[in-house]
């Protein structure tokens, strides 16, 4: 991140801040106190009563990514995270998903700013887009900034966003709120769960996290200032949720050292070839660690790859040694035994750089015996098919592929069922709230919460346009929010919808028939046509007999039409398709999209 532009700032720490006292309190403004114990008056000796806090979800439930979350207190609003996600195998041509910013267009004049856990594409994805429509100070820990400022950049916005700097143990006034930043592990450096402190009480949300004694950098997650907070009292507790489902603890990241060692030793005759998320700097660090060892130069490919580990190296996050990553180009200087690419493509994206090389299309590498590739990277749910085809064609090419679990090349950023008990358990909330997942993972971690002893009515699962107010005395949900998808191809945002959708997928499974005709502009006869024009439906040159059927059917209406005195051209269009879809199923059994276009002349 450049250290000439004006509008980063550094959000300095509370130096008064004692974290030993379990009894601190929190500072709002320079009027406003509150404490976590109850406040009575002191004439009546009867409780002051709290306002209570709205928590609105326009992403991040029910599915995985778009995590986006709102937290309203007294007429003021924060922002949490701001992710996109990948598209569906359905949402053809679309090239990402975002959020519905609908409800915080309607209340911009609330909001007071966003505050980011961690640098995530399903976490930060989202901001370019959303800063398009309103502006609003970002906050984040030093690479969570480096990441977004580089995003910025792309979208032509990095001047004209206050991104303002903070770190884990920091605590940023934002209105009435007080957002803490609390260290937490997870697969890329800086990440962060928040508590954030407001008159309605204290809301602790994990971000994403897992538990991991040895991580590969960064410290042990901060679980005594979960604990004292827990301590102190908290309202509700919101909790990452994507492995709920899997029993035990996430191995630690040092496990994937030891399997790298052991496949780098294997692989000594062999050019190293491994795909990971561009993101997961530890995972790269751990790489390049091994490559050292070996004698081995680093060369990276992807443009996300190289965008990461150039802010990563930047910031210091990336410790690499003098000399060892060498540009894409200078591959063939060196002998295969003495290169690890480090690309993109763990979960077989079309356009990824590990895809393209599978189908030799990749313009600088060409894969086969002698290669020896590691997919570092489970398949996200729903990419286990085209994961398997990248394999499946890298192995007839000759490749030696390494990417079953059993060689433990990959452990989740995410926590497991007893790392989910050990955080309930020491934020000890009044609420709970399973965040980050879809139905499945959200029910499996309300079960955990259950096996510990708290009440059903106190838990909500949500979905995206859920809004819950909750207080002292009660927790319910209220009126829905605006939300949704927002879909994005190419430079258009929110231009492509469902029904754009259905027509691609119908062009994509029947096919087009297209008739095209000239008619009188006095009587309505066919002057010239009607022409018929198939794409995607039947070969032509073996059709022909069931084409001259289309077309002498579509004149026969059109004249028809004509006779009639039939000229309102939807009606007419409309007896084209319905005859000529008639036709088509008899014939064929299918139904392509039939598009009449029709000239008066």
């Amino acid at each position: 991140m450049s250290n000439e532009n004006k509008k980063t700032k550094y959000v300095k720490k509370d130096s008064k801040r004692n974290t030993n006292n379990s009894k601190q309190t929190k500072n709002y403004n320079s009027k406003k106190t509150v404490k976590t114990t109850k406040t009575y008056n002191k004439t009546k000796k009867t409780p002051i009563k709290k306002p209570p806090i709205k928590i609105a979800f326009l992403g991040g439930l029910n599915e995985i990514g778009k995590n986006i979350t709102l937290f309203e207190c007294e007429n003021d609003i924060i922002i949490l995270d701001c992710g996109m996600a990948f598209p569906d195998g359905d949402m053809l041509g679309v090239d990402m998903v975002i959020p519905d910013f609908t409800y915080i267009e309607q209340n911009k004049e609330k909001i007071k700013g966003v505050v980011i856990t961690h640098g995530h594409e399903d976490h930060i994805g989202g901001l370019p887009y959303l800063l398009s429509k309103i502006n609003v100070p970002i906050y984040g820990t030093p690479l969570t900034v480096g990441l977004i400022e580089n995003k910025l950049k792309e979208h032509s916005l990095e001047n004209s966003v206050s991104l303002n700097t903070v770190k884990a143990g920091d605590s940023v006034n934002l209105g009435c709120f007080n957002v803490e930043l609390i260290h937490v592990n997870h697969s890329i450096p800086d990440s962060v769960g928040v508590a954030i402190h407001s008159p309605a009480g204290t809301v602790v949300h994990t971000g994403d996290f897992k538990i991991d004694c040895t991580p590969m950098s960064g410290g042990m997650i901060d679980l005594s200032r979960f604990a004292r907070l827990g301590d102190e009292g908290v309202l509700a507790l919101l909790a990452d949720s994507t492995n709920a489902e899997r029993p035990g603890y996430t191995p630690t990241e040092q496990t994937v050292s030891d399997s790298f060692d052991t496949l780098f030793r294997r692989a000594r005759r062999d050019r190293i070839i491994i795909a990971t998320f561009a993101s997961n700097i530890s995972r790269v660090q751990q790489i390049i660690n091994c490559a050292e060892k070996y004698g081995r130069k680093v060369a990276f490919s992807g443009r996300s790859m190289v965008n990461y580990m150039s802010v990563a190296q930047e910031l210091g996050y990336l410790k690499v040694p003098e000399n060892l990553i060498i540009d894409i180009d200078e591959l063939k200087e060196y002998p295969p035994e003495k290169i690890v690419l480090v690309t993109t493509g763990s979960q077989g994206e079309p356009m990824s750089a590990l895809s393209r090389m599978a189908y030799s299309d990749h313009r600088k590498v060409e894969v086969g015996t002698g290669d020896f590739i590691i997919i570092s990277a489970n398949p996200i749910p729903g990419n286990e098919k085209t994961v398997g085809n990248v394999v499946d064609e890298l192995l007839k090419r000759g490749c030696e592929v390494v990417y079953e679990s059993m060689y433990e090349v990959h452990v989740s950023g995410h926590a497991c069922v007893e790392e989910l008990k050990i955080i309930q358990s020491l934020v000890k909330p009044k609420y709970f709230i399973p965040a980050h997942g879809e139905q499945k993972h959200l029910r499996k971690n309300m079960d955990i919460a259950l096996s510990l002893g708290m009440s059903r009515k106190n838990i909500f699962i949500g979905d995206i346009g859920s809004q819950v107010e909750l207080c002292d005395d009660y927790m319910k949900e209220i009126e829905k929010v605006p939300a949704g998808k927002v879909f994005v191809d190419g430079l258009g945002v929110g231009d492509v919808g469902s029904i754009v959708l259905r027509d691609r997928k119908h062009l994509g499974q029947d096919g087009l028939i297209i008739i095209v005709a000239s008619l009188d502009v006095y009587d309505g006869h066919v002057i010239s046509g009607p022409d018929i024009v198939s794409r995607g439906f039947v070969y032509v040159r073996e059709s022909e007999d069931l084409l001259e059927e289309i077309k002498a059917l579509s004149l026969e209406v059109l004249e028809n039409c004509a006779r009639r005195n039939v000229h309102e051209w939807g009606t007419i269009k409309n007896r084209i398709k319905d005859e000529v879809a008639k036709l088509i199923v008899k014939d064929t059994g299918r139904s392509p999209m039939i598009l009449p276009i029709l000239m008066e002349v």
